[in-house]
């Protein structure tokens, strides 16, 4: 079996609750079983979040040797954390980057991400589909890989 890590930085915890007209009403655990049944077969899932940097790259260090890819929504850690990114340079299988709303016609200061230095792929915009579809993505590419 082949693991994706799926990633959840700060405040994410509140998906469902937390401003409803931006993110939506679907919570956390609905993104892990979206991502689970978007799983091609022979893959799954490892959904963790946290609101701490440092375990965030904890968990990025730990997917060096566990995950054929990593799906991150760092949340407010995207603007500021060169941590994560420095994480993110030593894996080195895909990264897909996920934001559920369009960071770019949001505050200038959500523009820039430091983790899209290192994202294989940004995906923002599409909601909860945005994780279905790098989840879909790190199966294809980990499924060519053998």
């Amino acid at each position: 079996m082949k693991t994706i890590y799926l990633l959840n930085g700060p405040n994410l915890n509140l998906l469902g609750k937390r401003q409803p007209e931006i993110y939506g009403h679907e919570t956390l655990d609905d993104v892990a079983r979206m991502c689970q049944e978007a799983c091609a077969e022979g893959f799954e899932i490892k959904a963790l979040q946290s609101n701490h940097e440092g375990q965030i790259v904890d968990w990025i260090h730990q997917a060096r040797e566990a995950a054929c890819g990593i799906v991150i929504n760092p949340g407010a850690y995207s603007h500021t954390s060169i941590a994560i990114l420095d994480a993110l340079n030593a894996f080195e299988a895909p990264v897909m980057e996920v934001h559920i709303s369009q960071i770019h016609k949001r505050e200038t200061f959500r523009h820039h991400s430091y983790v899209s230095h290192r994202a294989d792929a940004v995906i923002a915009g599409l909601g909860l589909d945005g994780y279905v579809a790098g989840v879909r993505r790190i199966c294809s590419l980990a499924g060519a890989a053998g």
